[in-house]
């Protein structure tokens, strides 16, 4: 269903740059910050699992430095958010960000409510106002998925933008990945990016989107885990009628992922 944006507060509107829906290529950015959590060796899953639930003054210093990763670009994706818990301080990390590294338009979807203990979900943020922009909650056998729809003017045209984290579970994918197909069926530019927890190989030849247009945007690069990457799990995909400019997984170690990067236009 259509959803407004929300604006940071009015005191950083000043130091904002908003983005010309004419301007050139759209510079945009995947990325599953985990809730704010640094991740350097599999063992600190378990050592360190207890920031998933409990605050540390070491989350917001990570913010900072996520916040200066994401300034760089027009449009970012993000994946494994709080949207204000107790673990996270009540912050809502998305709108921290778009304060922090001067988004005009921010937008925070809560998939998994746990009360005052997590406010689980994605967000995204941009410098170019949407021209809509649509919640949507993803099948699976747990619920708990969703994906964020937006149309960016560019250029003339407009791109719809997919955000989403897909599941671990196969099922689910699968399932997921069908709700997608029909999403993006009747679009000349659209782009899928997110968490996809799956392989290139199997999302594209094994899943639903074979029958679809979608396709890489650049052959795969690891993206996770983050300190020694050796699985691309995060991706961004699009339809024909995207020109890929660049394409690059960004050497940046302030979560579990790797972020992706991506400069495109419409064709």
């Amino acid at each position: 269903m259509p959803v407004p944006l929300s604006q940071p507060p009015k005191r950083r509107v000043a130091q904002q740059l908003e983005r010309s829906a004419e301007g050139a290529a759209l510079r945009l950015l995947s990325f599953n910050i985990q809730v704010g959590i640094k991740t350097s060796r599999y063992r600190q899953y378990v050592t360190k699992g207890w920031k998933h639930v409990l605050p540390h003054f070491s989350r917001q210093q990570n913010l900072q430095r996520i916040a200066d990763v994401v300034a760089g670009y027009d449009f970012v994706a993000l994946q494994e958010v709080d949207g204000g818990s107790l673990r996270s301080g009540f912050v809502n990390q998305v709108e921290y960000l778009a304060a922090r590294a001067g988004f005009p338009y921010w937008y925070a979807q809560l998939n998994r409510d746990l009360g005052p203990l997590a406010q689980h979900g994605n967000g995204l943020l941009t410098r170019v106002k949407p021209h809509g922009l649509e919640d949507h909650k993803l099948p699976g056998l747990i619920p708990g998925r969703g994906a964020i729809v937006v149309r960016l003017p560019c250029q003339g045209a407009e791109i719809l933008v997919v955000l989403l984290h897909l599941s671990l579970g196969g099922v689910s994918r699968q399932a997921q990945l069908a709700y997608v197909r029909e999403l993006i069926r009747h679009e000349d530019h659209a782009v899928v990016m997110g968490d996809m927890n799956g392989l290139l190989a199997r999302l594209l030849s094994r899943s639903p989107l074979r029958h679809s247009p979608l396709r890489s945007a650049a052959a795969p690069e690891p993206t996770w885990p983050a300190w020694s990457p050796a699985l691309a799990l995060d991706h961004v995909l699009v339809t024909p009628g995207i020109r890929v400019d660049d394409h690059a997984v960004l050497d940046c170690h302030l979560s579990d992922h790797r972020p992706v990067a991506v400069t495109l236009t419409p064709r």
